[in-house]
């Protein structure tokens, strides 16, 4: 009996980790190229449910990923420096702490005339940072579909556009929808993107579908809560007995 519950203790644990996973996604289904995050572990734990036994090891999935899904629709803004980006594949921000990489397009000009996100971080080119001209005026810009970017007939460089094809799930959340790729993977040339200059990407996230699976993850974290106290109120009465 101790050993279930041990195992109904992680099992509360796991399914407060994917609740916390279901809420962030739901608090950032507006945020523009936002990747869900998703955990297998309360469809498993409750195909298990009805076959919990002391010798059952209860092995589940607990690792918590990332979906990099295509976001559902693309948002026409008709802003110069909005971007979407259609197929497998980030932009490259440079960091004081290396590259990370995002779905996020919306980009701006600091005062050096560089391509930059909202945070002010450069967004990598092909050849270095990105700069636009004085004399440019923003609505002279035209970005290709390969990420190139002109104005009128005078190149301005182009943005570099990577993929992870078969690592693309070891790449980590750091915070402002951005993912760092751990030190022994190395991006490579995104060969299957496309760039949409004046639309964002939106975000991956159903509504219905987080709505769901938070009901099936309060259900199951209840239903162990329920279990977890009535083991310990038995406990609580095997140790009265035995005092006197």
């Amino acid at each position: 009996m101790t050993d279930i519950t041990s195992q109904v203790s992680s099992s509360v644990t796991a399914l407060e980790s994917e609740f916390n996973a279901i809420a962030h996604n739901l608090a950032n289904v507006s945020t523009v190229g936002y990747k869900r995050l998703v955990s297998s572990f309360a469809k498993s734990l409750a195909e298990q449910q009805d076959s919990l036994s002391e010798d059952d090891s209860g092995s589940v999935d607990v690792n918590l990923g990332v979906d990099f899904s295509q976001g559902l629709s693309l948002i026409e803004t008709g802003r110069t420096l909005d971007f979407a980006l259609g197929g497998k594949g980030f932009f490259v921000v440079e960091t004081a702490d290396g590259p990370v990489y995002t779905r996020g397009g919306m980009f701006r000009i600091n005062q050096n005339g560089q391509i930059v996100d909202s945070d002010g971080r450069i967004i990598a080119g092909q050849g270095g940072p990105i700069t636009v001209p004085q004399d440019v005026a923003l609505s002279q810009l035209y970005v290709g579909n390969d990420g190139t970017i002109k104005a009128g007939d005078r190149n301005l460089g182009q943005f570099r556009l990577v993929a992870f094809g078969d690592n693309e799930n070891e790449l980590v959340p750091v915070g402002d929808n951005c993912f760092k790729a751990p030190e022994d993977i190395d991006p490579e040339i995104a060969g299957n993107v496309s760039v949409r200059q004046g639309y964002l990407e939106s975000s991956n996230v159903r509504i219905i579908d987080e709505l769901v699976n938070m009901i099936m993850v309060s259900r199951l974290y209840e239903a162990n809560m329920k279990f977890v106290t009535a083991q310990k109120e038995a406990s609580n009465g095997l140790m009265s007995v035995a005092m006197g």
